[in-house]
């Protein structure tokens, strides 16, 4: 069995969900409406083409870091340095800027309002 994308949904959790909504909804340019699960109430990433979106999940139990677990990294678009430049005046910190990582584009990593490390990856 093949699949087309190894990713179809991803989780970043916080702790305080407006504050994670408005820095994540400043930072890409978008809107993250509500979803209401059985667990709670997280705001969604608008779906890719590609059929992958997330969440800012409150709920779960899953704690931010900054330290260790799984990297995710998001779509910043054509221009990564677009969204790049938005962080701290978002209230998240640039942990490593913008670097070029040969035919794949760039990367990325910064520290969102939550305390979580996120990676931002631009195909140019």
């Amino acid at each position: 069995m093949t699949t087309e994308h190894a990713i179809s949904w991803f989780a970043i959790p916080v702790e305080d969900l407006e504050r994670a909504r408005t820095f994540y909804s400043t930072l890409f340019d978008i809107t993250m409406p509500d979803l209401e699960t059985a667990g709670g109430t997280c705001a969604v990433f608008p779906q890719m083409e590609t059929g992958v979106s997330g969440s800012l999940n409150p709920f779960m139990g899953f704690k931010p870091t900054a330290d260790s677990g799984v990297t995710i990294w998001l779509n910043a678009g054509d221009d990564l340095q677009v969204p790049l430049s938005r962080v701290e005046t978002a209230g998240g910190k640039i942990l490593q800027p913008k670097e070029q990582i040969g035919e794949f584009g760039h990367i990325a990593m910064i520290l969102d309002t939550e305390g979580n490390r996120v990676g931002l990856h631009s195909p140019n």
